[in-house]
């Protein structure tokens, strides 16, 4: 998928989450849908990285629990520095949470394409794909925006 949606894969994936924050714990529904929007595209840095093949060991759930467990990590310390202004009990697990679901709101985007993902590398090179649209198609892409758009929205005016 481009860009537009990855991002739209995020907001729609997010929105449910969001909305049961928001009543709550708005501070963590506000960082945690910044955080998914952050890092929806940040798979595709293997694309800027020599012998790092495209779909390959970025677009995995090793690596999605990789992000996590760093996300979690600079959470950790954080809340070390700063207990009494972070909502210190939900942080770092909403931290871990937040980089485990970003990048699978990634994962499940290009997983909608013919080329899919490697979803299990590197116990297994199967790639997973629904074959649904082709990763360049703009009504894809920009409807995933658009919907993911609303969503949010209403996520937001619901509450």
């Amino acid at each position: 998928m481009l860009k537009t949606g990855h991002w739209g894969a995020a907001l729609v994936c997010y929105a449910p989450v969001g909305w049961f924050l928001l009543e709550t714990r708005p501070g963590l529904a506000l960082a945690g849908g910044i955080g998914v929007l952050a890092l929806a595209r940040f798979p595709d840095v293997d694309l800027r990285l020599p012998l790092v093949s495209h779909r390959g060991p970025t677009h995995t759930l090793l690596f999605a629990l990789g992000v996590g467990a760093v996300l979690a990590g600079v959470a950790t310390l954080l809340s070390d520095v700063a207990p009494s202004s972070l909502d210190a009990p939900w942080l770092v697990p909403f931290a871990a949470f937040t980089g485990v679901f970003g990048i699978g709101t990634h994962l499940l985007a290009d997983a909608l394409t013919p080329s899919g993902v490697p979803l299990f590398w590197p116990l297994s090179r199967r790639r997973f794909s629904l074959r649904l649209v082709r990763a360049n198609d703009a009504l894809a892409n920009w409807g995933l925006l658009g919907l993911g758009t609303v969503l949010t929205a209403l996520a937001v005016l619901l509450r």
